[in-house]
């Protein structure tokens, strides 16, 4: 590629000679301009202008505006009255030594039956030397779980064989220890929680339920921070005193019951907690839970080996019955007091039904005799209905409980209940005079 030709031009001529600057700097006047004398002279002929001396006059006949001449609104004469702000809740006072000061109820709630009520505004509790013990029914309990508990001493020790030293003694020694779980309050609510099917009481709840609690353990002299207050969601009316420091009501009591009602059902519970039966039940269910177990794993395996040899023949399931039962009456013989264990649970209901009316007769103690009738009678009402009920289903005939059925109960029948509380409150009322 050739690059572009471009034309020859001749370079600028400049002019040979340099310019020429003057040498000589100008001269400036040395007096300074005068101003001319005197005002400036303005042209005669322009006058200044004239301004109207008068003030403008407004046509006469504008008339100003009128604005309305209604009276004022009239206001009330009374000062409103607002609201008076709610006082901030007040913290309960400390508990002194010799006893201590529930905090103040919350609002009650309106009452069913208008005729049993209490006052549940307590002054300053006082406790009793005495917040619970053991009664005769409660170590009648233990001395009756005692088979129960050699049985399941049994089954650890045969456990234990599998076992070398010292883990074999080591497994003994921790099962009887482990009844001490039963006092540990942990331990109880996960009893509570899964064992006994209840809950912890709502905030809502308890605004029910602490107040009259407070009222029944301030009439037994009981500080009311031992116990922990649960609900079971059932549609019936009940309470259940559990482990050492469980106090159970059904959601449904606690809706449904006037507050002296609700209160003789917790201060039979409390009977429950101070007679000390509910930790002795608990305690003897304990210690026969290996024998219960050992027990319902021997029947499961005996009735799945019957239903195995009558599939091939009759006479295998024949022999498979008759070695059990063999073996069962070997193994009592060799140890005697399992042989205890088949008389065992009518004495414990027995023993149970007793406990139940010490515990009506606590509440009446405390004042609760004629509101816990009148729940007997609404229990009364119940089965009535009941076996109303159980009659059409079984085409008009009643239904009523066996006596096996009757031996086996852990509670009285209602009206024993009742009549025990009315002999009680006529002896009382004989007393008085």
């Amino acid at each position: 590629m050739t690059e572009p030709t471009y034309p020859d031009a001749p370079p600028p001529q400049y002019p040979g000679t340099p310019p020429q600057y003057p040498t000589v700097p100008p001269q400036h006047p040395t007096v300074p301009p005068q101003p001319p004398q005197g005002a400036p002279q303005y042209p005669g002929a322009a006058a200044p202008p004239q301004y109207p001396a008068a003030t403008p006059q407004y046509p006469a006949t504008a008339v100003p505006p009128q604005y309305p001449t209604a009276a004022p609104p009239q206001y009330p004469a009374a000062t409103p009255q607002y609201p008076t702000p709610t006082p901030p809740p007040q913290q309960p006072p400390r508990i002194p030594a010799q006893g201590f000061a529930p905090p103040p109820a919350p609002p009650r709630p309106p009452v069913l039956d208008p005729t049993l009520d209490i006052d549940l505004h307590t002054g300053r509790i006082h406790l009793a030397a005495r917040q619970r013990g053991a009664d005769a029914t409660a170590i009648g309990q233990l001395v009756l779980q005692l088979p129960h508990f050699l049985c399941s001493l049994l089954v650890i020790g045969i456990i234990s064989m599998f076992l070398a030293e010292p883990f074999n003694y080591l497994l003994i020694g921790a099962w009887i220890a482990s009844g001490a779980l039963v006092f540990h309050r942990p331990t109880e609510k996960l009893l509570a929680r899964y064992l006994f099917r209840m809950r912890p009481a709502l905030h809502s709840e308890l605004t029910r339920l602490e107040p009259i609690w407070h009222q029944v353990t301030a009439k037994a002299g009981v500080n009311p921070d031992t116990y922990d207050l649960w609900i079971e969601d059932h549609k019936a009316i009940n309470a259940t005193a559990a482990a050492g420091h469980i106090v159970g009501v059904t959601r449904y009591a606690l809706e449904t019951l006037p507050d002296a009602q609700l209160a003789a059902v917790l201060a039979h519970e409390l009977g429950h907690h101070r007679g000390g039966h509910a930790w002795a039940t608990l305690l003897g269910y304990w210690y026969s839970m290996p024998a219960r177990i050992a027990w319902a794993a021997f029947r499961i395996a005996a009735v799945i080996a019957f239903q195995i040899a009558s599939v091939f023949s009759l006479l295998g399931a024949l022999v498979v019955g008759l070695v059990s039962v063999v073996l069962v009456v070997a193994v009592a013989l060799s140890f005697p007091p399992l042989l205890l264990v088949l008389v065992t649970p009518y004495l414990l209901a027995a023993v149970g039904r007793r406990s139940e009316l010490r515990a009506d007769v606590q509440a009446a103690e405390l004042g609760f005799a004629d509101a816990m009738i009148e729940v007997f009678h609404g229990f009364l009402r119940d089965e009535e209905q009941a076996m109303a009920i159980a009659a059409r289903e079984n085409g008009g005939r009643a239904v009523r409980p066996g006596l096996g059925q009757r031996l086996l109960s852990t509670h009285p029948d209602t009206h024993t209940r009742i009549r025990r509380l009315e002999d009680w409150r006529a002896a009382a009322a004989a007393a008085a005079r």
